[in-house]
């Protein structure tokens, strides 16, 4: 039997995130996966190798390509491709649009963190990043926070003002000015870049505020200052991807800024009741790493609706 491609214009229109956010909760009520990352680089390219392994779900293998010249060029930075494998016999169940499993894994990924973490009464959310992640984080947080206000972020305030253009008839969007500043005022944060210096200072933020870090995802790179660290509550999506593997907490965890048990909880914690806010007070920070795990729980979730839309 010839395995289905899943593309993303058929498929994309029957998800939604909440659908996908209980999806990712969900993924781990089974066993701990198995997960295995490689990187591979030419200069600032990298090409990123993902495969995870859950007993009882199935497998997934994630390929990456990540170009950040690419956008000069009017090309998409990240492409890739992506293939689920059944648990029992290996044989390959589907290939998934690489494009669409990214999209609606990592915003649900941040969707999850943000239903437990940041305040019900959140008004004013902070974007850094105008890309294609900026875009699916609108929507996705819309979905949970319907009166949202947006503001938008970016080392070039040109992509900004083109950003709000694009999608302001939809939402509410306005363009940063001073970051200091526009820090300080959101009540959620989320930063979608490549950036390997802090954008994000801790000395800037106020209580009660939710930081969702996204962008990071090589030991070199990193959003957020070592004090914001040290002021947050700090959780996280996995613990084994994230720690040993992203400069966002691998170099403060290195340098002895912040000690590994100042984490509280990633998902796994969820059943146990660890992962939510403790008060309105409270500083909360959620680091994305976005693991093939995640991936493979997003695809199969894709896969099934996917499959009752054929027979539906």
């Amino acid at each position: 039997m010839i395995a289905p491609q899943i593309t993303f214009d058929a498929t994309d229109p029957l998800l939604s995130w909440q659908d996908i956010a209980k999806s990712i909760e969900d993924g781990h009520s089974f066993p701990k996966a198995e997960i295995r990352d490689s990187f591979t680089k030419r200069g600032e390219d990298t090409l990123l190798v993902r495969s995870a392994w859950i007993d009882g779900m199935g497998i997934a293998i994630k390929t990456a390509t990540i170009f950040p010249e690419n956008a000069e060029h009017g090309q998409p930075t990240v492409n890739g491709g992506m293939m689920l494998f059944a648990d029992l016999t290996g044989t390959m169940e589907a290939v998934v649009d690489f494009h669409l499993v990214t999209k609606w894994k990592t915003a649900g990924d941040s969707l999850l963190a943000a239903q437990r973490l940041a305040r019900p009464d959140s008004k004013t959310m902070l974007i850094l990043g105008a890309g294609n992640v900026a875009e699916t984080l609108v929507s996705a947080y819309s979905s949970q926070f319907p009166n949202l206000k947006f503001v938008i972020w970016s080392r070039r305030k040109a992509s900004s003002e083109k950003f709000v253009a694009r999608l302001g008839d939809r939402h509410d969007l306005s363009v940063a000015g001073d970051l200091k500043a526009a820090v300080h005022d959101a009540d959620i944060i989320a930063s979608a870049t490549m950036s390997t210096e802090p954008l994000i200072k801790g000395d800037w933020l106020r209580s009660g505020q939710h930081l969702d870090l996204i962008g990071a995802y090589r030991p070199d790179m990193r959003e957020a200052d070592d004090r914001a660290l040290q002021r947050a509550s700090i959780f996280v999506d996995s613990r084994a991807t994230t720690l040993p593997h992203i400069g966002e907490l691998l170099v403060p965890l290195k340098t002895g800024a912040i000690q590994a048990s100042d984490v509280l909880a990633d998902y796994y914690d969820i059943k146990d009741g660890l992962f939510k806010r403790s008060s309105d007070d409270e500083i909360t920070l959620f680091k994305n790493g976005g693991g093939a795990h995640l991936d493979l729980m997003t695809a199969k979730a894709i896969l099934q609706i996917w499959r009752a839309a054929q027979t539906g």
